[in-house]
């Protein structure tokens, strides 16, 4: 996994006693009621969209990591004690409650939203799970049996459909979350994992696989591209390429891009289907 960029003018809002903290990570327990003030003051700003995980730089398109906000919540599983709750008559033992500000989101009943996560005003949650430090923006809709997992970063207006799952990331710090940017379509069972990234528009076909370190290719051009992103405004699909190996020739998996679409071009789901059905995949 590679480390992210920090700009220069980039400093995070959470306090630098959580990098002291980390220093000394190996001591800290419940019983160290200053540092777990300290951590919960962070996760809080995490958990209110104040403090990110991590964002795309404008200025130089990378996705930057704020390291702190990482290791406020790896110190939180240090600091914090097993308790009991509960949700109607749902019984939960963990370390991390549910999460109480939803600030206008929609959360349907069986969701399961843990604090530290974000919500914007005007995302959808259906049944499904968003962990600590992931971030869901307007007008997105994570569906039924759909996850986000730890620190991923979802844009607006993305649909997750139903059973998709984001990976999540907190070890090392340093690590690059899975970032779908704005306007993206994952289709049904489809999973992004290990810092991939989606970018702006793009939309994945039912079942596609995405990995940081998969390989990218253009159909029509049979160009190779950024390894472990989805291009801009394109329709992609999991496919898979023949390789030698010295046992023989194997398949290995490959992101195919079916298709390129004008910059703000959208599309209902139905459509999508057309697309993927007109070249041979089942929508």
């Amino acid at each position: 996994m590679t480390n992210a960029p920090t700009p220069q003018d980039f400093a995070s809002p959470i306090s630098a006693v959580i990098d002291e903290l980390w220093e000394r990570r190996a001591e800290l327990s419940p019983a160290d009621s200053d540092a777990r003030k300290a951590v919960v003051e962070a996760v809080d700003l995490i958990d209110a969209g104040t403090a990110r995980a991590a964002f795309v730089d404008r200025a130089s398109d990378e996705v930057v990591v704020d390291e702190r906000a990482k290791r406020a919540i790896l110190l939180s599983f240090k600091v914090l004690d097993m308790v009991e709750s509960n949700a109607g008559d749902f019984r939960y033992h963990d370390k991390m409650p549910l999460k109480s500000d939803l600030n206008g989101a929609r959360v349907v009943p069986g969701a399961i939203v843990r604090w530290g996560s974000y919500l914007a005003p005007g995302s959808i949650v259906m049944p499904g799970f968003i962990n600590i430090g992931g971030y869901l923006d307007t007008g997105s809709m994570l569906d039924t049996w759909a996850t986000i997992g730890s620190c991923a970063q979802i844009g607006k207006n993305v649909h997750l459909s139903g059973g998709v799952g984001i990976g999540g990331v907190l070890e090392p710090a340093n690590a690059v979350p899975v970032v779908v940017e704005d306007d993206c379509f994952i289709g049904s069972r489809s999973m992004v994992v290990e810092g991939a990234r989606v970018r702006q528009g793009a939309k994945l076909g039912s079942g596609t696989n995405l990995t940081k370190s998969m390989r990218v290719f253009d159909a029509e051009t049979g160009e190779e591209l950024p390894r472990g992103e989805a291009p801009a405004w394109s329709v992609c699909v999991s496919s898979t390429r023949v390789k030698k190996f010295p046992g023989g020739e194997f398949t290995t998996p490959c992101l195919l891009v079916l298709r390129r679409l004008e910059p703000g071009e959208t599309h209902d789901k139905l459509q999508i289907n057309d697309m993927l059905r007109d070249n041979g995949f089942t929508g």
